[in-house]
């Protein structure tokens, strides 16, 4: 090999010969430089592609340091030789000072370069690793609720059924529409036939018959306080019970107009209190004209959109509704004449709330050609201003009719139910074409009970089966004067 750089004196005789260390030194040295060219002092191309967390790689660098590292050898190694002179020239720093600018040494890649930053645009550049956002939970191409509204026909009167409701046919003038949450277990407190709370009663009047007394709803109880219900039930949602001490109102009813299918419909909304301090919310509709209702008590408020729907959808353009000049049929022909004693109450006779009993007389006479075998009389007294009661309006006091010769205590008001119209074998009377037959009663009213006028009623009636609406083949209706 050729000495590029020959130590001064040579070993001529200008001074100490070079010792095999220093030569072995020398030519380590310049065989490391030798391999050191202009290519490899180029400054690193930008990283392209993936980016990573990579450890250091230090590729141009390499050389560079093993000629430092024989260099600083080199250096521990002449001036620890005791013969080594001072005027020695340094080796050729050409092939250092040329090495690569700093920006040949590449950064850690624990901060990547901006220009392999992902934008913001949400779409990954290249195969950079990103998180799918929380936003975008459900794709656009979602497939919708599943169920849709059904169509539902109750006497030519159709309606919608909300998606996920059932309508269940209660008789045949009532249908009810029940609520997805409405109970399978039968050990729930509840019965498909009364409706409450989990659904909304559809109700459809097609003949005077179906608006015969006891009927409800009716367009009278949109006026009434206690109009919301016609049973003793607490209608509270998870579990309904019988409410032992009765009813309280909460605030006043509220009554609205609102258009349905570009009628007016009257609405009554009760907030009902129960005895054992639950409350819900009682809603009815009433198409007067049409003679159909929908009544809602203690529904769910989850479910009052699903209310809103059968409410809005009424189309009553295929019902006939009734008529009251229609003529009754032969069943119902009305040909029972009823009149209260014309001397006692029928002539304006008052009664108190003082408990005093006051005696009457009700006549019925067959004033038609069939013969009835089995007829039985009615009387009981309605709710007027002075009924004690804000929510389901009961008259105090005492109604009594003559049996033979005792005192039969029965029913002074309808009140919830229909027990009014079951009435003893041992009253129930034949009549002929012609024939009439006379009931005696006396009636005395509580001091819970406020002036006003009490209105007073009386039938002939065919025996309740209790399994069909009662059938009235005459009545008669008397104003009462109550006094205190």
């Amino acid at each position: 090999m050729t000495d590029k750089f020959p130590r001064p004196g040579g070993g001529d005789g200008d001074g100490p010969a070079e010792t095999p260390m220093e030569r072995l030194l020398r030519e380590a040295m310049n065989a490391r430089v030798s391999m050191v060219n202009a290519h490899d002092l180029r400054p690193a191309a930008p990283p392209k592609g993936r980016i990573r967390r990579l450890r250091p790689v230090y590729l141009t660098t390499a050389p560079i340091l093993a000629l430092a590292a024989s260099l600083a050898i080199g250096v521990l190694a002449i001036h620890g030789d005791p013969v080594a002179k001072q005027d020695v020239p340094p080796p050729p720093a050409a092939s250092i000072t040329t090495s690569p600018s700093p920006t040949a040494t590449p950064t850690p890649t624990d901060t990547p370069s901006p220009t392999a930053t992902p934008t913001d645009t949400g779409t990954p550049t290249g195969d950079a690793e990103t998180d799918v956002p929380l936003a975008d939970a459900t794709p656009p191409s979602a497939p919708p609720a599943t169920g849709s509204a059904s169509s539902y026909t109750l006497r030519g009167v159709k309606f919608k059924v909300p998606a996920g409701w059932k309508a269940v046919p209660v008789s045949p003038d009532r249908v009810c529409v029940l609520s997805p949450g409405a109970p399978t277990d039968p050990q729930q407190n509840w019965e498909p036939a009364r409706c409450e709370p989990y659904g909304v009663l559809v109700v459809v009047y097609n003949s005077p018959d179906d608006l015969e007394s006891g009927a409800w709803p009716t367009t009278a109880d949109l006026a009434s306080d206690g109009g919301w219900g016609h049973q003793p039930n607490c209608p509270i949602w998870g579990r309904p019970y019988f409410p032992v001490n009765g009813y309280s109102s909460v605030g006043a009813p509220v009554r609205t107009k609102p258009t349905v299918a570009g009628k007016t419909i009257d609405k009554t909304q009760w907030n009902v209190g129960c005895n054992a301090g639950d409350t819900f919310t009682a809603q009815l509709w009433g198409m007067s004209s049409d003679q159909v209702f929908v009544v809602a008590n203690g529904l769910k408020e989850d479910y009052q959109a699903g209310l809103t729907t059968i409410v809005n959808s009424l189309d009553v353009s295929g019902h006939k509704a009734p008529s009251p000049t229609s003529t009754p049929t032969a069943a119902t022909s009305k040909d029972i004449a009823v009149a209260i004693d014309a001397s006692g109450l029928g002539a304006g006779q008052q009664v108190s709330t003082n408990g005093t009993p006051v005696t009457f007389t009700v006549t019925y006479r067959n004033t038609g050609q069939k013969a009835y075998a089995q007829v039985q009389p009615l009387v009981y007294t309605k709710d007027y201003q002075g009924t004690p009661g804000d929510v389901l309006p009961i008259n105090a006091g005492k109604l009594e009719r003559q049996d033979g010769g005792s005192w039969v205590q029965i029913p002074l008001s309808v009140g919830g139910g229909m027990d009014y119209a079951m009435v003893n074998k041992a009253a129930w009377f034949s009549l002929a074409p012609g024939e009439s037959r006379k009931v005696t009663y006396r009636i005395s009213l509580d001091p819970a009970d406020g002036p006003g006028e009490m209105p007073l009623v009386a039938q002939a009636a065919l025996p309740y089966p209790s399994t069909a609406p009662l059938t009235v083949l005459g009545e008669v209706s008397q104003v009462v004067r109550v006094v205190k």
